[in-house]
């Protein structure tokens, strides 16, 4: 399985950090460290977030001037 680890210890780990952390931190808990794999991941991919905007506005602008010269074209 994960690492070498059975269900069982992966149970047990669980129900470690369920009581280090209490059921009221999970969430959060999850979240940020679903956030931070995301970020190590963009990272990794040699990924921006300035990068992804500018490409986004670039599309957008794109697709509103083929939109405009189509509707000239009519």
């Amino acid at each position: 399985m994960l690492a070498g680890l059975g269900p069982l210890e992966i149970v047990v780990i669980l129900l470690v950090v369920l009581v280090i952390f209490g059921p009221k931190n999970l969430p959060k808990l999850g979240s940020a460290l679903g956030k931070t794999v995301k970020n190590v991941r963009e990272g990794m991919d040699g990924k921006d977030d300035e990068n992804e905007d500018e490409d986004a506005d670039a599309a957008k602008k794109a697709e509103e001037e083929s939109k405009d010269s189509d509707a000239k074209s009519e």
